[in-house]
């Protein structure tokens, strides 16, 4: 029998430790926190967003790094495998707008139940407020993890599921990366994914939580114009670097006191590069060409000519938002709408398709869902999970260089990843 090590009891760290003990290894898994499941228990706003019920080829394309990666994990534990899990184990979910699932209780706690019996069942050890202080190794073969409090365990293998450096508070410091260091392997920069975006435009905080559905965005990549000019120059050239688009997408949107949030924003933010000059450009009636939009605005002219300009758009948004693009339009807001030019109209159609906001950072990782970045997969089995430099080393889970879109996506990584280098330290054939 296999003496396996999970590091983490976490999403990946329990079902990792799950699909070893019920392959036949002898199971212990290492939480440095005083119970399980921390982070769940904050997914989806509370919710978890346990997967997501699109067809399993779809998967990949939601997967914004590295999706190539994932084809066996996937395949060998998809998300229909995991909805069966929950269910069985009697979580019951459903399935709500973009197929996203969540348990039927709308508690993420039922969730964490659901697979923490389920560990424990099978038979896993569960050694809480136990942190793992280093993994050693003899021929590049894992030998033994020794414990923050110096206690030695002799092991066949260990797999690393500690997550990212995002919501540090849970427990997600970087651990995985260090272990991971310490064996060889290449470490792609973290970065803070699925986050809120900090807005430069301060009429960003005049629409503090308001709520935008249906709208589409683009986000694009800004060169700096004087490094560019001066980069040109050098090379005998004067054409200008051109603006890159870096995503575009449609959906549902929150504004905060400090800029943007909400499903649309934060996939955006996984896009985000720091440290460049980025412009959300936001389109607030993307079912509308702008002819479209132009003869509707007409219309609400025409039905009330002697209004205020103001008055006269208040069926376009929301409350709240009005002020704010009357004031972005340059249009004074008791002008009437019969003095209004066809220029003025145009110029303020142009506004509500375009209306452009820049981007200064993102809110770190304390706000981030996820973390970009992490241990290189070149430098793993995509089958198996098992490092390429050490035997008997796995790792699952955030800890990965792989990140996914909002809706579900990111917890089937970790289920996935998890099963797979559960089942595969415990030597069980696929």
């Amino acid at each position: 029998m296999k003496k396996i090590a999970v590091i983490g009891a976490g999403a990946a760290g329990m079902m990792a430790a799950y699909a070893a003990a019920e392959s036949g290894a002898e199971v212990t898994l290492f939480e440095k926190n005083e119970k399980a499941g921390k982070k769940i228990y904050i997914t989806g706003k509370g919710r978890c967003n346990v997967t997501n019920a699109c067809d399993v080829n779809d998967y990949f394309a939601n997967i914004i790094r590295n999706p190539k990666f994932m084809y066996s994990a996937i395949y060998d534990f998809d998300n229909q495998a995991v909805m069966d899990f929950f269910e069985q184990k009697g979580c019951k979910l459903k399935i709500e707008r973009g197929e996203r699932v969540f348990p039927v209780s709308d508690h993420s706690s039922d969730i964490i139940k659901a697979i923490f019996f389920a560990v424990k069942d099978a038979g896993v050890k569960v050694l809480f407020d136990t942190g793992i202080d280093n993994i050693l190794y003899e021929a590049d073969q894992v030998k033994s993890v020794v414990t923050t409090d110096g206690d030695v365990y002799e092991v066949d293998a260990v797999i690393v599921a500690t997550g990212g450096l995002s919501y540090p508070t849970t427990g997600s410091t970087g651990d995985g990366y260090s272990f991971a260091k310490a064996s060889g392997h290449k470490l792609v920069q973290s970065y803070p994914a699925l986050v809120p975006l900090e807005i430069k435009e301060d009429w960003c905080k005049d629409l503090q939580g308001l709520s935008l559905r249906n709208v589409s965005v683009v986000l694009e990549n800004i060169p700096d114009d004087k490094k560019a000019e001066l980069n040109d120059e050098c090379a005998g050239k004067t054409k200008k670097k051109k603006v890159k688009k870096v995503y575009e997408g449609f959906g549902e949107m929150l504004f905060t006191h400090f800029g943007v949030s909400g499903p649309l924003m934060l996939t955006a933010s996984s896009f985000y590069e720091p440290g460049t000059n980025m412009r959300i450009h936001l389109d607030l009636k993307p079912a509308l060409t702008f002819e479209q939009l132009d003869k509707r605005i007409i219309r609400d002219f025409e039905a009330g000519l002697n209004k205020n300009f103001e008055n006269a758009v208040s069926g376009l948004f929301p409350t709240k938002l009005i002020p704010v693009m009357v004031k972005l339009s340059g249009i004074s807001a008791d002008k009437k709408v019969n003095e209004i030019t066809k220029e003025e109209r145009q110029d303020f159609v142009k506004l509500i398709k375009d209306v452009q906001m820049t981007v200064t950072g993102t809110r770190g990782f304390k706000e981030a869902i996820i973390t970009r970045g992490g241990v290189s997969v070149k430098d793993i089995n995509p089958s198996t999970m098992e490092s390429k430099h050490k035997k008997g080393l796995y790792f699952a889970g955030e800890v990965l260089d792989v990140d996914a879109v909002t809706g579900g996506f990111n917890l089937q990584v970790a289920w996935s990843t998890g099963h797979l280098a559960g089942v595969s330290a415990a030597g069980k054939e696929l």
